[in-house]
């Protein structure tokens, strides 16, 4: 690879397994993610969502650091309307005092879910418009420049924990380039405006204290097995799945069903421009297709999320198209279990 690669860990629940085994898969995810030369690892905060369990990213966090030794952990990212920036700041510097070097955090201006979800958070959606302040808010907290006066997280005080821009629009492109921050462009799920946020936001960039020129991080979706046909069939299920998450109410479709929706009906297009940038195929497929996407998003890192709905494929996966490749991964194409 051309560029660092980085993991979006989803934290998903599959079909069959409980919270617990999505979060014992994420701890054995991150260990070996050390060794097969992974960057770092993030998690974002998604609420009233039963197949994704990262509603509060940093306890998540806190717990992986807890079994891993060198790799960055962060959020990516916290939905900042959700929360005061004096809470966040004390949470990321209690997590900094305890992993120091190891922790980042990636803000959103999204709620994390609808409307009513942010109505139970006790947010209106005037919260997202103060997030520019917001963030000045807690940098201030993290860098002991308090702009509250009396005011002063502990922890968080001075630990200084580097901020990341999360967007997939041009607001976000903006507001990163003019505090000179990193930028993390959702291109695994909101691909439409990529290329003109990133050209965006390399052209507007302000040096920073934190960052002296541009850096982008894009999302990508893979999926890779030493069988092209496994990893096809595992990009079909995640379509599926894609159609039930977002279209089923008190009930799941068929395969048929599903398969109808997505070849015939606007929510199948919806779901396959979601998906614009996934790559599938053997190992050495993926990886060229990363290489050109890196090319393509102008993009200093790649953090990629592995959307197979077989837990082993997810996994392994992630060791065939790592940095340092793992010797061997485990296939299981009949596993129950399912992301």
């Amino acid at each position: 690879m051309t560029v660092d690669l980085s993991i979006l860990d989803l934290a998903q629940v599959g079909h069959t397994e409980t919270v617990a085994d999505s979060f014992a898969a994420s701890v054995d995810l991150a260990q070996r993610a050390e060794q097969w030369g992974y960057r770092r690892i993030w998690y974002a905060e998604h609420h009233n969502m039963r197949t994704i369990a990262s509603a509060a990213p940093a306890v998540l966090i806190a717990h992986v650091a807890a079994h891993t030794d060198t790799i960055r952990l962060g959020a990516g990212g916290v939905m900042l309307p959700n929360h005061s920036p004096l809470s966040i700041a004390e949470q990321f510097g209690t997590l900094a005092e305890l992993h120091p070097g190891r922790i980042d955090l990636g803000l959103g201006r999204a709620p994390g879910g609808d409307q009513q979800t942010f109505a139970a958070l006790r947010r209106t959606m005037a919260s997202a418009d103060r997030f520019p302040s917001d963030v000045l808010e807690l940098q201030g907290y993290l860098r002991g420049q308090s702009r509250v006066e009396g005011v002063r997280a502990t922890p968080g005080d001075g630990t200084d924990v580097p901020l990341y821009i999360l967007g997939s629009s041009l607001f976000g492109a903006q507001l990163a380039a003019a505090l000179g921050l990193p930028y993390a462009f959702a291109s695994h799920f909101a691909p439409q405006a990529l290329e003109e946020a990133v050209a965006l936001y390399r052209r507007e960039f302000q040096p920073s204290e934190q960052l002296e020129s541009p850096y982008v991080i894009a999302g990508v979706c893979v999926i890779a097995d030493d069988d092209e046909a496994v990893a096809r069939e595992q990009f079909l299920r995640a379509r599926r799945a894609r159609v039930n998450v977002l279209f089923a109410r008190d009930r799941r479709f068929t395969d048929a069903e599903a398969d109808m929706i997505l070849d015939e009906m606007p929510q199948g297009r919806q779901i396959d421009q979601m998906l614009t940038y996934s790559g599938v195929g053997t190992p050495g497929q993926v990886r060229d297709y990363l290489d050109w996407f890196a090319g393509h998003a102008d993009a200093d890192e790649l953090i990629v999320a592995s959307i197979a709905p077989d837990r082993e494929v997810w996994r392994n996966t992630l060791g065939l198209v790592a940095p340092a490749p793992a010797a061997s991964t485990v296939q299981s194409p009949q596993s129950t279990k399912s992301v």
